[in-house]
């Protein structure tokens, strides 16, 4: 698959590698050139040039900019970006006297639903925003004897299908969680997640499966 990835971070940087080793064209666009170029060479993705390219160049697009910059950019590409799949990874963050909160209203409101507004010929899919980025450098995010389950959102199917296939193609387990209305739910959990993190604890732990509690399998059975 062509992919456009739309920023230089690290989860640009984490998530162009992961798609490099599984054999799709991957190339960066940036504000900063330069910066996209410097970043294409080090995930050895095909190019890199400015956002538009990037966006002109992929069936899929990566927005991988800050979650408060996504619209902006995203808007600014409204051309290039129709028709493709576009996959939202940000987590709409920030600083709280308790920990990180959500800088969305939550609920039904979501950076992904934004962009779905603000680019409406283009296919919105919220995927990949839960995990730190370091875990996408793995060559086979495997943990406990299975394969890592990545959630998605998506109203149209076909943006669904894209975000499955790239998921799958990464080793990794497709998890369908809806349309975009849910989408602010995964926002919301990423954040959760951090906030764990951030005070020394495993978010891992929060959250065990059913069928390792007694008694939860039939005797009978």
């Amino acid at each position: 698959m062509r992919i456009g990835i739309l920023g230089t971070g690290a989860m640009a940087a984490a998530l162009g590698g992961a798609w490099v080793r599984a054999g799709h064209e991957v190339l960066v666009g940036g504000r900063d050139v330069a910066a996209a170029r410097r970043l294409s060479v080090s995930v050895g993705a095909l190019g890199g040039g400015e956002l538009a390219e990037a966006a002109r160049f992929g069936q899929a697009v990566l927005v991988a900019v800050p979650a408060e910059a996504a619209v902006p950019v995203v808007v600014s590409l409204v051309g290039e970006l129709a028709g493709r799949t576009l996959l939202d990874c940000t987590v709409p963050m920030a600083p709280g006297a308790g920990g990180p909160v959500l800088t969305t209203a939550g609920a039904e409101d979501s950076i992904a639903r934004r962009l779905a507004s603000a680019a409406p010929a283009a296919r919105v899919a919220k995927v990949f925003g839960i995990c730190h980025e370091s875990i996408w450098t793995l060559s086979r995010p495997d943990f406990e004897g299975a394969s890592l389950g990545v959630p998605y959102c998506a109203d149209d199917p076909a943006a669904g299908a894209v975000a499955a296939e790239l998921v799958a193609s990464m080793g990794c387990a497709p998890v369908d969680c809806g349309g975009l209305d849910r989408a602010g739910l995964l926002e919301a959990t990423a954040v959760f997640a951090v906030g764990v993190w951030w005070s020394g604890g495993e978010a891992r732990h929060v959250f065990p499966s059913p069928a390792l509690a007694p008694g939860a399998l039939d005797d009978d059975e």
